[in-house]
Formats: structure tokens, sequence, C-alpha cells
């Protein structure tokens, strides 16, 4: 039996409503974009810390009104120096050293800022937001007769609009936006020129930064000053400047306000579609045109450069067997509990392990993979009735089925590109989340039995349960290995080397990279739905971004392109989450300083730096490292 959906379109005020709301959107959507656009097109650079500088810029001038007094109008000029000014010690001490690096590297970075920012902002504000007053000349509402038009909101409307064009005429029209150009494309012969380019890219940084920070205080007294602000909109930023072309200036303007108007009429049309709007927009903008609206089309490169390690396939036997050997007997030491969530998020972490230190591929919306079976798991138990195996069986069924989906639209970008497209089609999936009947909403699935495995198997028993997900967990793992160990595996290791040079020898190469993200998505759902029968909840957590980005860290920290780094990382990540626990939002301050650390200094990771120093011992006896070993050691200094 179908349910019909109302779609009837308002008319009048109720609609012209919605196009205005829309618009004003929009207009926070273009000023943000552009400073994305403006660091990313200049730079190179994926500032990913964009939407925490402009939650930085609204709360420095809610700081300024209530501490010193210093009102709406001076906020305007005041607050975006002082943010850009911050900016400039940022870029003098970390972003620089990323220029010279993949553009991965610049989000994982700017990415640990976010971490850092948010964190500190939550810890000194919570979660509340901060009332912000409006401009007292800006109050009330202009009648235009088919509508009332809020002064203040028209007054939004006219000057981001005035900023974003006077923004693009500086660059494209103006001898300074020359420079800029050129110092991007040949920064040798710019700066002979007598451009000093290292000043002139810290003023870029400091500008599209200071666009972030005039956004929030414009954004002030329409939205109350919260510490969560920028994780709320930089997500459908970047959709916005992935729809325009990244890096194009004129790009991320239209399309900003030409999607908060879709995003304006689709809210008075079928208000709960409005969320996915843009993402459906995005997506089928990219399989008409993989470059974006404003963007360039791109060929095959002749050497796709992304964030890896060695991609080692050897184990060592002695310490496998005394790795299960202590896996065996570690619930008689340890909480089970705990164990198990680990041997989850181990199965996660070697799914993106697979990915990106084996595939190349940079996905930032793993956690869809993650979350959508976990959701799927839960419903099929606890709705459905289906017993854990078969459970287990639909989570791993739609992590695959979400492969083929997000793989199929995502290998059409290559590198920074592809991990954008990811992560935007992971947000939709989130809103779908957040919005379908069957999900719970915010309250998630909860109460999902365990049941008994196989009809006989109580996974009530916490130690019997303990075990079948130990059980899983190397299954899981052995899939994992089998793959990368195969021909397959070896292929797709050529083709992450060099994919050209694979084109041209007659590899299928988007075959093998969709199989890939089809791989590593059924691996993620095996994750996913054990944590379901562990836990008996599936949750918005699962499906949230900041997932993405936890389990990029377990396999940064544990060792990318390693077999069993990402094990590691798994453990030492929620090790920390766990006895860290009592310390609140600090404890995303040290993930984000790891973040910075292990991208400026530390790429190898804990099993990339053990067997790195372990190689150097071996050298210093006499013996040659082993394959694998010289292998990373050679990458680190290709990356050094």
């Amino acid at each position: 039996m179908f349910e019909w959906i109302d779609v009837s379109i308002p008319t009048g005020a109720a609609l012209y409503s919605q196009l205005l709301i829309g618009l004003i959107n929009g207009a926070f959507y273009a000023l943000l974009s552009l400073g994305l656009a403006i660091i990313f097109g200049l730079l190179g650079v994926i500032n990913f810390a964009h939407g925490a500088q402009y939650m930085v810029g609204a709360f420095c001038a809610w700081a300024l009104l209530h501490y010193a007094g210093i009102g709406y109008w001076p906020a305007l000029l005041l607050v975006p120096l002082i943010v850009g000014g911050l900016s400039i010690i940022i870029e003098r001490t970390l972003i620089r050293h990323t220029y010279k690096l993949d553009h991965a590297y610049s989000l994982l970075l700017t990415f640990g800022l976010l971490l850092i920012i948010e964190g500190v902002f939550r810890q000194a504000f919570g979660t509340f937001g901060q009332p912000y007053a409006m401009p007292s000349s800006l109050t009330g509402a202009t009648n235009m007769g088919f509508m009332y038009l809020p002064n203040y909101r028209g007054w939004v409307l006219v000057a981001s609009l005035t900023i974003c064009l006077v923004t693009w005429y500086a660059i494209e029209r103006t001898q300074l936006g020359s420079q800029m150009r050129a110092a991007t494309e040949n920064a040798k012969l710019t700066q002979a020129l007598g451009v000093n380019v290292p000043v002139l890219m810290m003023l870029t940084y400091a500008g599209g930064v200071g666009l972030a920070a005039l956004a929030g205080v414009m954004a002030a007294p329409i939205y109350q000053v919260s510490p969560m602000m920028g994780a709320e909109i930089i997500i459908v930023v970047f959709a916005v400047v992935v729809i325009g072309g990244m890096g194009s200036i004129m790009g991320s303007i239209v399309s900003g306000f030409a999607l908060g108007l879709i995003e304006g009429l689709t809210k008075a049309i079928y208000p709960p579609a409005s969320s996915l709007i843009i993402f459906v927009a995005m997506a089928i903008i990219l399989l008409i045109r993989p470059a974006g609206l404003f963007g360039r089309s791109q060929g095959v490169p002749a050497a796709v450069s992304v964030v890896r390690g060695g991609a080692d396939t050897s184990i060592n036997p002695w310490l496998s067997t005394a790795l299960l050997f202590l896996a065996i007997v570690a619930p008689f030491f340890f909480y089970p509990v705990f164990l198990m969530k680990a041997l989850c998020f181990a199965l996660f972490a070697c799914s993106f392990n697979l990915v990106l230190g084996y595939g190349g591929l940079l996905s930032f919306g793993h956690t869809a993979f993650f979350g959508g079976s976990a959701y799927v798991a839960a419903h099929a138990m606890k709705v459905w009735g289906f017993p854990p195996e078969l459970g287990i069986l639909a989570g791993v069924a739609t992590g695959a089925t979400l492969g083929v989906i997000i793989g199929s639209i995502a290998i059409r970008r290559q590198g920074i590109y592809l991990a954008m497209v990811t992560m935007a089609l992971a947000q939709m999936l989130y809103f779908v989340a957040v919005q379908a009947p069957f999900t719970g909403g915010e309250d998630g699935i909860q109460s999902v039995p365990r049941g008994m495995l196989f009809g006989f198997i109580d996974l009530n028993d916490r130690l019997t349960l303990y075990y079948v997900v130990l059980a899983i967990f190397l299954i899981g793992f052995a899939a994992f290995v089998r793959i990368i160990t195969s021909p397959y595996g070896h292929a797709l290791k050529a083709i992450r080397e060099n994919e050209a040079r694979a084109v041209s020898l007659g590899f299928r190469t988007n075959s093998f990279k969709l199989i890939c993200f089809v791989l590593a998505g059924a691996l993620a759902g095996l994750g996913g739905s054990t944590k379901v029968i562990v836990f008996g909840i599936a949750s918005l957590t699962d499906v949230h971004f900041a997932m993405s980005g936890e389990v990029i860290l377990m396999v940064l920290l544990g060792g990318l392109g390693t077999v069993l780094g990402p094990i590691f990382g798994a453990f030492a990540i929620i090790a920390m989450e766990s006895y860290l626990q009592a310390y609140g939002a600090w404890i995303k301050v040290i993930q984000g300083v790891i973040f910075i650390v292990i991208v400026l200094v530390f790429r190898q990771g804990i099993v990339g730096e053990f067997d790195r120093i372990a190689g150097w011992g071996r050298r210093l006896m006499g013996r040659s490292p082993s394959k694998g070993v010289q292998a990373r050691d050679a990458s680190a200094g290709a990356h050094n």
C-alpha cells in the first residue's frame, strides 16, 4: 500500500518567505565557499578548519560585544582582522609545511585543527548557543508589497553578494590577483620577478579565513553563536564547492546562491527533502560533469599522489601468534566490552586501510558503510526478527551495496576531489538517518536483541559474546589479508602507484577501484553490524562524518599501509576515549593534536616506525631489512 507525499506548492507570502530563507542561506554558502575556493585554488590547501574559523568569527564578535562593549559595525572590520591575524600564525607554523605535499595532507592537518578548535570552545562554552543582539539600525522589516523583508536579512543578502563580487574582481582583474595566480602556477619564477611569494601565500590564507570570520559575524544575529555552528554548515559548503568546481571562484559564488534558492524552494514544497537536495544535486551534477559546473576536466594523471604508507603485506608469524594468544586471554584481565568495541573498530580501520593504504583512495565518507550497515542490521534483528548471523549478513550486504553506489560516483574523481565527494554522499545518508521513520531519528534503534547464534550459542553471556566477536574479527581480518596478498591486491597497489602506467598496460582501473569500495564496504559493514550485537544500538553517531575522521586517525596512528597497524591504532584510540572520558571535550583536542603530529612528523604510524627502527637495527647488525621495510623507508623518503 502506497502513501502519497503531499508536494503542494505554497503561494504568496509563504513561498516568498521560504525563498528568502534560501537566499540568506545561499549568501552564507557563497561567502564560506568563496573563502574555501580561494585557499584551495591559490594554495592547493583543503581547509577543513574553515567551519571552525567561521564559528570563531561569531564568538569573537560575541566576546567583543559582551566584554568590550564593541558592537556589530566595528566587529565587521575587527573580527576578520583578528581571526585572519591568528590564521597567519597557523599558516606560518603548520599549514606551510603541507604546500609541497599531496592535498590530502592539508585536509588531514586542518581536520586536526578543527578538532582542536571545536574541542576548546566546547569545553569553554558547552554545546548551548549564545544570543547576539541584532544592530538597532537594522531591526524591523520593509513592506515590499508581496511580503515583509526583515531589514537585517536584506542587509546580509546585499552585503554578501557585494563582498563576493568584489573579491572575484580583485582576484581575476587586478595586479595583486594576477600575482596570486602566478605564484600558484610557478612560485620560483614569480619569486624571481620580485614578488614575495611566502608573504603572498600567507596573506591569501589569512584572506580566505577572514572571509569565514566575516560570515560568522554576519551570522551571529540570525543564528545562535554555538561551538557546533561551523560543523553544521561546513559539509554543505564543501558540497557547494564541489558542485561549482574545486578552486573556481565564480563557481562557488553562483553555486552558493543557486543552491540556497533550491534548498528554500524544496523546503516550501517538501520540507523533509530540504536537507538532502544539495547532496542529490551534487551527485547528479558529478555524473554529468565530474569536474563540477565551472571546473576543468582532468585526465588520468601520470602518477596519482596520495597519502600512503609502504603497503606492506608481510606478517611476522611470531608476533601474530603472540597477539592471538593475548586476544584469547585478554577478557580475563580487561573489560570485555572495551575489547569487543576495539575489535569492531579494528575491522572498520582495516576496511579504511584497504581503501587508502592499498588502493590510494582517500574516502572521507567511510562512516556511511559502517553506520548504514549498523542501522540495517539493527532493524533486521529488532523489527524483522532476524537471528544474529542473518543480521550480520544483512549488514555486510548493505556495506557492499553502499560501496557500489558511493564508489560508482566517487571514482569519477581523483585524489582530494574523491574525498570531498565521498564525504558529501555520506552526509546524505546521515540526513536520511535523521529523518527516515525506521531509523528512530535522534534516538536511533535501541534495545536490539542479541539472540542465539545459529540457534544454540547464547550471546547474552558476556564471555561467550567476546569469543564470538573475536572469531568474527579473525574471519574479517583473514579476508582483508587475503585481499591484499591476492593478484587483485597487487594490481590495486600498482594502480595506486602509477595509474597512467596501469592504464597503458590494459588495466580497467575504475573497475578495480569500484571493487575496492565494495570489498571495503562489506568489511566495514561486518564491523558495524557486529557492533550492534555488542551494544544493542545503532545511532546517529555511527553515520556522522566525525566517525570518518576517527577511523582515519586510527589508521594513521597505527600505520597506514601496514597489515597490523589499523588494529594497534583502533585499540589506542578506543582506549583513549574509554580511559579519558572524564576529560570531556579535551579528548577531541588530544585527537586533533595527534592528527597534526602524525601529518607533520610521524607519518609512518606505530607499526611503520617500529618496523623502520627494526630495519635500522638489522642494518647495524649486518642484516638486510625485509622488502616491506624497504618499501616503507622509500615511501617515507619520498614524502620527506
